[in-house]
């Protein structure tokens, strides 16, 4: 499946919840994950897209684990079948 696909579905789910899944772009600091997760009750994660099979690149990890030394969420989304999963992961135990 398509990067493009994965993340569209992605962004339908979060506005389905009343979130935003906002495209980031950090100029001057690549490598940042792809989108940016904001749910109700401050909720918040950032979501590396990826096509099916496909991994992050080495600086791309870097800053994943950067976010994740912050005390961030960070996920790597490369099926469909992952979005609830990631929300749920998100949401900690305000889940629906």
């Amino acid at each position: 499946m398509k990067e493009k696909t994965i993340e569209q579905k992605l962004v339908k789910e979060i506005k389905l919840l009343k979130g935003l899944c906002l495209k980031l772009s950090c100029p001057g600091f690549a490598g940042m994950p792809d989108r940016l997760i904001l749910l109700p009750k401050r909720k918040i994660g950032f979501v590396e897209v990826k096509r099916q099979g496909e991994k992050p690149r080495p600086l791309q990890v870097s800053r994943h684990n950067l976010l994740k030394k912050l005390g961030f969420k960070v996920f790597v989304l490369d099926d469909e079948k992952q979005i609830k999963e990631i929300i749920e992961e998100i949401l900690g135990g305000d889940a629906k």
